[in-house]
């Protein structure tokens, strides 16, 4: 769902190419922990790869944002942002380690860093 200026509600199918799925240990992670906010994603550069994913705790929701909703799960993604993970899923992963919110299965990432932080971008 995408809330627009003009007050008016675009509802976002997970079906698109375009759009970013939300995997099922990531809507329940974020239901345990959200709060009633949203997880923002969101692609700067950097890394060791050019660019990097960062995620936050999100109440805001900006003009240009995406809504992506999962079991009440609700994933808010900048419309540049979204440029450089549509199609791909957001996932939470558990490890002995660590345990965190990725990005997998991006189409449009050429390759990425061992800690699954950076990546870089296919060039046609």
């Amino acid at each position: 769902m995408r809330f627009c200026s003009n007050g008016s509600v675009q509802t976002a199918t997970q079906s698109a190419a375009s759009d970013v799925k939300i995997s099922d240990s990531c809507a329940s992670r974020l239901n345990e922990i959200g709060e009633g906010k949203a997880l923002r994603v969101l692609i700067e550069g950097g890394g060791c790869s050019g660019f990097q994913y960062k995620f936050l705790l999100d109440n805001a929701i900006n003009d240009d944002d995406r809504i992506f909703e999962k079991e009440g799960a609700k994933v808010v993604i900048d419309s540049l942002s979204l440029e450089y993970i549509k199609g791909s899923t957001i996932d939470y992963h558990r490890e002995l380690i660590r345990s965190s919110f990725r990005i997998i299965n991006n189409p449009l990432a050429e390759r990425g860093c061992s800690c699954g932080s950076s990546f870089s971008i296919k060039i046609d």
